[in-house]
């Protein structure tokens, strides 16, 4: 497989929302963030994980397998259209029913012309208190059914998309094989925030760990890394915890880590930058870490644990 040199500016936006338990209401927030950004002259926009919806796995109720729809399906074709109507390409992100008993979360890159470039289906499920996914979502496949890995960049008209979903930011092994696949900018949809009661101390801590591992990710792959995040408090609808405060933060940074834009913890936000495309290539001459790499040693990163 060939990857050609990409070349040029990108302008790119990371829309940080609010969302509400009413889908017309969140998507209607979505669209009229996108389409100013595209105003702005935004060519790739990138809206947070499961944007149309409140972030609905703080408990299991079988009722929410409701919210899914397949693909294409009533969202992804409302964001088709904006993606068409604009001229931008437009990840957004889908509660997908791929079958009965099967549902996914899914983030979909619309190009251009509203076309679907192509499906990320989320690899790393978390279990945690307050975010119960594994009962909601399937991980995405190793392979797709053409044998593609399920950590594949997609191919759009700005370039080689490496997108990846919130839960996924935390593992390296996700970030390396979409670099080694051609990706020309690593993306990350999320929805993650603090539990209420935790101290001010220990918020902070889970803030810094969250926008350093991504940072790191982009400096171990000379990749720019776009991480759009959600705002705003959600109760948990049984009432066993305070709920979560959706910490924003959303942020572009550059292939050494260097921040080009970043969002507060609460407002509304179109986050916009300039990525030049070029810039990979000339920080792997001098950092090359991919030349260096010893994968005749690394057999055992396919162990579970090294008993």
């Amino acid at each position: 497989m060939s990857h050609p040199t990409p070349s040029g500016a990108l302008a790119v936006a990371a829309i940080q929302q609010p969302c509400n338990a009413d889908k017309s209401t969140s998507l209607a927030t979505s669209e009229r963030l996108v389409r100013q950004a595209a105003a702005d002259g935004a060519q790739l926009v990138i809206l947070q994980e499961l944007h149309a919806t409140l972030y609905f796995c703080q408990t299991e109720d079988t009722s929410v397998f409701e919210l899914a729809e397949p693909v294409p399906g009533p969202t992804s074709d409302r964001l088709s259209a904006l993606a068409a109507e604009l001229g931008v390409v437009l990840v957004g992100s889908i509660f997908e029913r791929r079958m009965n008993g099967v549902y996914h979360n899914t983030a979909v890159v619309f190009e251009r012309d509203g076309s679907i470039a192509g499906l990320y289906r989320k690899m790393h499920i978390p279990d945690d208190p307050g975010f119960y996914e594994k009962f909601y979502f399937t991980p995405g496949d190793t392979s797709f059914n053409d044998g593609r890995s399920g950590f594949t960049p997609i191919d759009t008209s700005v370039g080689r998309l490496g997108v990846l979903v919130c839960w996924d930011q935390w593992y390296p092994e996700a970030a390396r094989l979409m670099a080694l696949a051609g990706a020309e900018v690593l993306i990350y949809p999320t929805a993650i925030g603090w539990d209420v009661t935790d101290d001010p101390e220990e918020q902070a801590r889970q803030l810094d760990a969250w926008v350093t591992v991504q940072r790191g990710h982009a400096v171990a792959n000379n990749l720019p890394v776009i991480a759009p995040n959600r705002v705003g408090t959600e109760a948990d609808p049984s009432g066993q915890s305070d709920g979560i405060r959706f910490w924003g933060n959303s942020f572009i940074c550059g292939p050494q880590g260097e921040f080009l834009a970043r969002a507060d913890d609460h407002s509304e936000t179109i986050l916009a930058a300039t990525i030049n495309r070029s810039r990979s290539e000339s920080i792997r001459r001098i950092w090359p870490y991919f030349r260096d790499r010893r994968i005749d040693a690394y057999g055992d990163i396919l162990k579970r644990v090294r008993d």
